[in-house]
């Protein structure tokens, strides 16, 4: 049956309305021909014999009349080994390569293959004739940087398929039949590395979902003690610009315990994005001492680039996730910036004229941020393998205003909340995030008690903060003081970290419980202190040389002597231990 054509009676902005003759599906994709250009668009609204059709380039020289061809087809990406290490558009085209052979001003209307089709693929096959096998089973490996890639039964082919032929260990390309399957009807089917795969459409192939339960170390205290993030789990990122988004995201990409590390940047500003694709392939893994960009992914598409591409971005990343951790792998997919998703999903809706929600974004759009979120989680697979995908996506509201709808609609489906803060930014504290706003569902590090007596001391030093700046140090009490001491201690040494240093950047697990409980006796210990000032002389001095605790080699000899430094100056104004923490130091030991 040939596919549909049509014709073009109307144009708005990246919209366009298309009079079909045929057959047409929603989110089938087809091309508006102009001249000697096709650009790509996509189906995403059908009303009898008429389709909107949202373009993912400029519609600049489109016009009444135009001819559209539809391709039968729903908007995939091509999953198969090279996708590691390389940067892609929303549309799944490598950059690098459309600006070898078009320069930097990249035209509209060029589409290249995302997979190198000259490249050769060392294979072991995995299967042997006769094996019965189904769709997401090995059939092979090759070697993707420090992983083996699995070349899986496309996910496409339902039900069982015996093989029938392997291809020997050797090289191959992406292209050449490394199998043939034989379907219950006797039907011969040819297997390549290569297969495509629909956006929108989850990639289920596993046994079972699985509660996230084991944390996904980052290694930024305040993240993995006080605001943890689960494997599989879901964690958003608001805050306002220049409180220090990126460079968190670094970090956590840099630091995280995971696999593989997506980036897509939806509609970020391309200053930011270039700084990204500067600063990325110069980061050193700590994993393998090389490049961190060889277990990187990178999904770019700018403020400038149309809009209708911030949707593909944020779908093709989620599915290439989904994708490497059908291997048993555990991938971290951030997405930077959400707002910028929902500010093109609001123009869109407003150009089909659908009634408008709160500040005229679309009334569905809690359902779509949902249905993204959703397609995190940890699973266990066929072959009785985990694999995972956590999504930490930032918002960038208005102002900083939480209260806005894209940063509500996300706090209903995450599981972490890491709000940042503009005074804390504005403060030089970072990580910036707020440590009163912010939470988690997660489990920590940590003692979850005696995290929880921290996080205490955290709200009730702000409320005296708040206090003291109407009655003053004099009108306040000395426990109060103490107190109030006590938070600022915890937040200087513990909750701000510098992303720059080699050692405080990143904080193993092991170094931040046992650090962590050696500020614990800090917080808890009743203190002869007998003024304001003898409080705070005590107080600078243990948070200097907590400080220097924090850059000494994990171990070493300074770490050594400036712990025993703090314990006896701890020890010189020790009177005894809060009831309450006594109770919680019998109750965990």
């Amino acid at each position: 049956m040939p596919n549909a054509t049509g014709k073009i009676i109307g144009v708005n902005g990246n919209l366009i309305s298309v009079e079909v003759e045929g057959n047409v599906a929603l989110n089938e994709v087809g091309y508006a021909v102009v001249g000697a250009q096709r650009l790509k668009s996509e189906v995403i609204r059908i009303r009898g014999n008429r389709a909107e059709m949202q373009v993912f380039e400029s519609t600049r020289s489109i016009g009444i009349g135009d001819r559209v061809e539809f391709t039968g087809e729903l908007l995939t990406v091509e999953l198969g080994p090279g996708l590691l290490s390389r940067v892609f558009d929303g549309l799944q085209n490598p950059l690098p390569e459309v600006a070898e052979q078009h320069g930097f001003f990249l035209p509209r209307g060029v589409y290249m293959a995302p997979l190198d089709r000259t490249l050769k693929w060392q294979f072991a096959p995995a299967v042997a004739p006769g094996d019965t096998v189904r769709a997401a089973d090995t059939l092979g490996t090759v070697p993707e940087g420090i992983f083996q890639h699995c070349i899986m039964v496309p996910f496409h082919m339902r039900g069982s398929y015996q093989v029938v032929s392997i291809a020997a260990p050797g090289e191959y390309t992406v292209d050449t039949p490394i199998a043939e399957l034989k379907d219950a009807a006797g039907e011969l089917h040819q297997v390549t590395m290569v297969f495509e795969w629909p956006v929108k459409r989850p990639i289920t192939h596993f046994a079972q979902r699985l509660r996230p339960t084991e944390q996904m170390v980052t290694k930024v205290r305040i993240i993995d003690t006080f605001l943890p993030v689960a494997l599989g789990g879901t964690y958003c990122i608001p805050g306002p610009f220049g409180a220090g988004k990126t460079v968190l995201q670094q970090v956590t990409s840099r630091n995280a315990d995971v696999d593989i590390v997506i980036i897509a940047a939806v509609g970020e500003r391309a200053g930011e994005v270039v700084e990204t694709l500067r600063e990325f392939p110069k980061l050193t893994d700590p994993r393998t001492g090389r490049s961190l960009m060889e277990r990187t992914i990178i999904i770019c598409n700018t403020s400038s680039m149309p809009v209708a591409a911030r949707e593909a971005s944020v779908y093709t990343a989620v599915t290439i996730a989904e994708y490497y951790r059908q291997m048993g792998l555990h991938i971290l997919l951030l997405a930077d910036s959400t707002s910028r998703w929902a500010q093109a999903m609001r123009e869109m809706s407003g150009r089909l004229e659908e009634i408008p929600g709160e500040e005229a974004f679309p009334a569905y759009l809690e359902s779509v941020v949902a249905s993204f979120y959703e397609r995190a989680g940890l699973v266990e697979l066929n072959n009785s393998k985990k694999g995972s995908i956590t999504i930490g996506g930032t918002v960038s509201p208005a102002g900083g205003n939480f209260e806005e709808p894209v940063t509500q609609a996300t706090l209903k489906v995450v599981g972490a909340f890491h709000g940042l803060s503009r005074d804390r930014a504005n403060a030089r504290r970072y990580p910036a995030i707020d440590p009163l706003d912010s939470w988690s569902k997660y489990k920590g590090c940590n003692d979850p008690q005696r995290t929880e007596y921290a996080r205490d001391i955290i709200f009730k030093g702000n409320e005296i903060s708040q206090m003291m700046k109407v009655v003053g140090e004099e009108g306040t009490s000395i426990s109060d003081y103490i107190t109030y001491q006590k938070a600022e201690f915890l937040d200087r040494v513990y909750l701000q970290q510098d992303s720059f240093h080699p050692i405080d950047a990143a904080v193993s697990v092991e170094r931040q419980r046992h650090v962590f409980e050696l500020l614990f006796s800090i917080l808890s210990a009743e203190l002869k202190l007998e003024n304001q000032e003898e409080a705070r002389d005590f107080f600078n001095t243990m948070r200097q040389y907590f400080l220097d605790y924090n850059v000494a080699e994990w171990q070493s000899e300074q770490f050594k002597q400036l712990e025993d430094r703090i314990r006896t100056l701890l020890k010189s104004k020790q009177i005894g231990i809060d009831p309450v923490a006594k109770e919680l130091v019998a109750s965990t030991d």
